[in-house]
């Protein structure tokens, strides 16, 4: 009697084999056909991201080219400042960039991946011991200069 029980027991669990088996396989046969929901998000995220963006850290001097578009024409414009914020990560990464023209302080954020940003040079490492440089706001003349990196 020892055999046959050992034997249902063998049959029963190899009948719950083949049961919960074909189930899965259809489940994810049917995820394979079509992305949901947030893979779309991400494999659209992953798509657009750009692989030639420099290391860009706060307190770096940074040439930016601006995609400008005039009429039909398309010229690229660069902006040159200092990086006083950094924000998000991935795809919605931003960096605020500041310089003073005509004597007037003038920010700028980028999206690092937006089309509109033609290209990003690092032109100097700013040494820095603050995550955000807005007290820079409040300075003028020479005590806006952030001194040089020279380790990165």
């Amino acid at each position: 009697m020892a055999a046959d029980s050992t034997d249902e027991n063998t049959g029963s669990a190899s009948a719950a084999e083949t049961t919960s088996s074909p189930e899965p396989a259809s489940g994810a046969s049917a995820s394979k056909g079509k992305l949901k929901g947030r893979e779309l998000i991400l494999a659209f995220e992953a798509e657009q991201l750009k692989s030639d963006l420099p290391q860009i850290y706060v307190g770096d001097t940074v040439k930016v080219g601006v995609l400008i578009r005039e009429g039909s024409k398309e010229r690229v414009q660069p902006y040159e400042g200092v990086v006083i914020a950094k924000r998000h990560g991935g795809l919605n990464e931003t960096i605020t960039v500041r310089r003073i023209f005509q004597g007037v302080g003038v920010e700028r954020v980028f999206m690092l991946h937006s089309p509109q940003v033609a290209s990003v040079k690092v032109e100097r490492r700013g040494k820095v011991r603050r995550a955000k440089l807005f007290y820079l706001r409040d300075r003028v003349g020479k005590a806006t200069r952030v001194k040089q990196r020279f380790d990165r």
